[in-house]
């Protein structure tokens, strides 16, 4: 290893992240799992994977549509997902864990001022320079820590699921999404306190800002952030 190497590898031990290598084929570490093979008749619709996201293009680092996740979190999680099935409910994940490289993408992303695309759909009332002020892109993420998820609860109908109302779209940028904003309709605040409830009560805390973001309480990971790819 040369010294630039060396230099950098000691930055990101005392940040707490944990390096690629150069190839990028970096394997998952033996401490997660696919949540999708954890939980059952979990719902996995992936965002940044495809082009259906605040980006308008795939993600860097998601190369599958998969839900990684710690195995405590994915356990977690098939504990809500046991006792929301009960009422014919499932929950349906948009982003689990997210690489390192990724978050870099978004923070890229939202420097280059002229790229608006999917403005009308996810921040209409945000001019996209005040995205770092008003905290809606970070240079680190919680999801890098492999205990994340962002999700929603869909309602079972035969072999197909629809989602409830939750008076938003997922990653729209605005206090609407607040979970404690009231100007959404009675029924998405319902929803939302059904969804915050069921999360609680697996062990996962709720982001005052996301109706759709919660952490595992005791995750195994609080200070180490991974840039593996999802694959």
């Amino acid at each position: 290893m040369n010294l630039a190497m060396r230099a950098t590898a000691a930055v990101a031990s005392v940040l707490g992240v944990v390096l690629t290598p150069p190839s990028g084929r970096a394997a998952m570490p033996a401490e997660f799992v696919d949540a999708a093979s954890a939980v059952d008749g979990l719902v996995v619709d992936m965002r940044y994977f495809g082009n259906e996201n605040f980006v308008g293009r795939r993600i860097d680092g998601y190369e599958q549509p998969r839900c990684l996740l710690t195995r405590q979190a994915a356990a977690a999680l098939a504990r809500v997902q046991r006792e929301l099935a009960a009422r014919d409910l499932s929950l349906k994940v948009f982003d689990c864990y997210r690489p390192t490289r990724a978050v870099t993408h978004f923070v890229r992303w939202a420097r280059d001022i002229a790229d608006v695309k999917r403005k009308a759909e996810y921040y209409p009332a945000i001019d996209k320079r005040h995205l770092f002020q008003l905290g809606y892109i970070a240079e680190r993420s919680g999801h890098s820590r492999g205990s994340t998820v962002d999700l929603t609860l869909a309602r079972r109908t035969g072999s197909a699921t629809v989602e409830l109302d939750m008076g938003t779209l997922f990653d729209f940028f605005s206090p609407k999404s607040w979970p404690s904003d009231r100007s959404v309709s009675v029924e998405a605040q319902a929803n939302r306190a059904l969804l915050a409830d069921a999360m609680r009560r697996g062990g996962f805390l709720a982001y005052d800002k996301e109706w759709w973001h919660f952490t595992l309480g005791n995750e195994p990971f609080p200070d180490k952030y991974f840039d593996f790819p999802v694959r």
